[in-house]
């Protein structure tokens, strides 16, 4: 692959990035601004983010590729507006040749690894929507019908608590009753549905690497002004090591993240799985590792409300846990390379992809 951007991605990625910088929170005051979130909004659906995988005709308006450079942006800025969920919601949509109006948000299991997968007419357990926009109120699920899938509707309730300030969760008790989408004009099968868990670890991956560029932009800064016994703390090589390792870390995450989104639409189903996991084993690994420098660096402030490096940490937790940490990837790799099978077994409900743990919540809130 050519790692190298084409004219047309290289001007997404300055508009994305200028966009999400323009209209993104500076402070964590700003995301009480309900005003400015509204135009971030609205300048995200304009500028057509949110079709960038819907059908365009034998295939999705634009490549994994494209749907990275966007999320690596709004991950950069922690830009508080639904994006890969949305993105999700439409290739999942297009896969099953539904209209794109059908869904605009994927439920998933309570670990936030897999989607959600509804055997019967009524949800077993609680889904949780994860990205979703403020106006949304039905999310996808799965329903198993032999070894395929059709997609079914449940209302969405009320928000989750969860560690992610600029993004929502919303919670689906158990008990919800699931609608049938008429318009499906085919069943997603084992291939579609790992094509889609390649993508949702691309963007996943692109949106820590985001995270890391941005809480890097507003420490090392930090750095050459915040002074100590008359010199900036920049100037202390304890200092300097650990934001070059932070900066090595980031450059290592986006080559991985970029090849990651290459193989959604370039290689085979397992193949570009493969490659997702490898990516965001790295990636979220490497951002709890960068975030936690920048607050290290950040000193006392970078333990307040008010220091902006928190909201960059909060937002790596639950993009590390969507559709699984590093720790969960790593065994997937060491199932798969070792050729232990992990079956999806339509009776356990689980779809193909990456393997839950035996134990998993959506991540509270963070402390401090």
């Amino acid at each position: 692959m050519d790692t190298r951007d084409t004219p047309e991605q290289a001007e997404l990625r300055r508009a994305a990035r200028q966009l999400a910088r323009e209209l993104g929170p500076a402070t964590v005051a700003d995301l009480d601004d309900g005003a400015r979130a509204k135009r971030l909004t609205g300048a995200v659906h304009d500028a057509g983010w949110l079709e960038l995988r819907q059908d365009g005709g034998g295939g999705p308006v634009a490549s994994g590729v494209e749907s990275a450079i966007v999320a690596d942006a709004l991950g950069g800025a922690v830009a508080d507006v639904a994006f890969t969920g949305p993105a999700l919601a439409a290739d999942l949509s297009r896969r099953a040749g539904c209209g794109a109006t059908d869904s605009a948000v994927v439920g998933f299991a309570p670990n936030l690894i897999d989607p959600a997968v509804v055997p019967g007419r009524v949800a077993a357990t609680p889904i949780y929507a994860v990205d979703a926009a403020e106006h949304v109120d039905v999310a996808s699920v799965l329903v198993p019908t032999g070894p395929d899938y059709r997609l079914a509707q449940v209302q969405l309730d009320g928000p989750a608590e969860g560690a992610d300030l600029t993004r929502v969760i919303r919670r689906i008790p158990a008990g919800a009753s699931l609608a049938d989408v008429h318009d499906q004009r085919r069943l997603l099968t084992h291939d579609d549905v790992a094509h889609w868990s390649a993508l949702g670890l691309a963007l996943t991956s692109a949106d820590l690497v985001g995270l890391m560029r941005g809480v890097l932009d507003i420490t090392v800064p930090y750095a050459s002004e915040r002074r100590q016994f008359g010199v900036p703390i920049g100037s202390f090589q304890a200092v300097q090591h650990l934001l070059a390792e932070a900066r090595c870390l980031m450059e290592g995450s986006l080559s991985a993240a970029l090849y990651a989104s290459w193989a959604v639409d370039e290689l085979a189903p397992d193949e570009a799985c493969a490659a997702g996991r490898v990516a965001k084993a790295y990636c979220a690994r490497a951002a709890r590792t960068v975030c936690e420098t920048a607050v290290q660096v950040h000193g006392g402030i970078g333990n307040t409300w008010e220091c902006m490096v928190h909201v960059y940490l909060r937002r790596a937790v639950l993009s590390s846990q969507w559709f699984g940490d590093d720790g969960e990837q790593l065994l997937q790799i060491q199932r798969t390379r070792l050729g232990v099978d992990t079956p999806a077994a339509p009776s356990s409900g689980r779809p193909p992809g990456p393997a839950a743990p035996s134990s998993g919540r959506p991540p509270g809130p963070a402390s401090g």
